[in-house]
């Protein structure tokens, strides 16, 4: 009848029951399957994401392994910027130099420094000391070497390639600038020569002496020629242009301290260039 609900027999209750179960199974089948693949697509993308991490690392070691070394105490602002270093741990590196003293290793450069461990690891990598300090970190020195002073005005090629430091090319570089002074009157003309690195110069002053000066001519600075003022060391044909200039403007004679009136006049070297002057 119309509005009666269906009347279902034994058999046909089972095959009900049978198809709902049946249609749970299904969903229950395909909701498994979205999940599998969700999770497996998720497992893919973190994979990726952990490769390209890799990936960049690889970048980033072989770009710090085709990076130049250098010698950490030759550092500047620019320089120390570029490498992630404070202006004031920079400042102190520069104060430590300006006191002629080196860092010798990893461990002398954060003591003076006062760097982090973490930027320390960073920079480190592109560290270059020289060789003889590496020698001695390594305990392969057991005691400091005694430095054997010789005479720089007498000192022989193999003379200065035997001292820890001071290679072919600045053995050379010595000899020719004694040749062409005719003698060293002071080891301070080490600093002067050309090519000549710091570290070089400070060895050679601790390993060098000047028993006797070359015998020197001096020229009058108040009656020598432009000519003749330019043969002086360190005085330059400019220079000496200006010493003659200066001295027509007077007509009492040149004092040492007039020289520092020129506004060119290497004053790091007055007390060098005065052993050539007769006032």
């Amino acid at each position: 009848m119309k509005g009666q609900i269906p009347y279902f027999n034994k058999k046909q209750r089972k095959a009900v029951l049978v198809l709902c179960g049946m249609i749970i199974a299904l969903q229950i089948m395909i909701y498994a399957s979205d999940y599998l693949q969700s999770e497996q697509q998720t497992e893919l993308i973190v994979d990726k994401v952990v490769q390209n991490e890799i990936d960049s690392l690889k970048l980033l070691v072989q770009e710090k392994s085709r990076q130049r070394t250098f010698n950490p105490n030759f550092i500047n602002y620019e320089r120390g910027f570029r490498l992630g270093m404070s202006a004031e741990e920079v400042d102190r590196l520069l104060e430590f130099r300006a006191q002629d003293k080196y860092v010798n290793s990893v461990e002398d450069f954060q003591k003076v420094t006062g760097i982090s461990d973490s930027l320390l690891m960073v920079m480190k990598s592109s560290f270059k000391f020289p060789e003889w300090t590496q020698q001695q970190n390594r305990s392969e020195i057991k005691a400091k070497p005694v430095l054997r002073k010789i005479d720089l005005n007498k000192a022989t090629y193999n003379d200065l390639v035997a001292l820890k430091g001071i290679g072919d090319y600045f053995a050379n570089a010595v000899l020719n600038e004694r040749e062409k002074l005719g003698g060293f009157v002071s080891t301070e003309q080490l600093h002067y020569v050309r090519g000549l690195r710091p570290e070089a110069v400070t060895l050679l002053k601790q390993t060098t002496f000047i028993k006797n000066k070359p015998s020197i001519v001096k020229v009058n600075v108040n009656t020598a020629s432009r000519e003749e003022l330019a043969k002086i060391p360190y005085v330059t044909s400019y220079l000496a242009r200006e010493i003659v200039v200066l001295r027509s403007k007077t007509d009492q004679p040149l004092r040492k301290e007039d020289l520092e009136k020129i506004s060119s006049f290497p004053l790091d070297k007055f007390k060098i260039i005065e052993l050539y002057l007769d006032f």
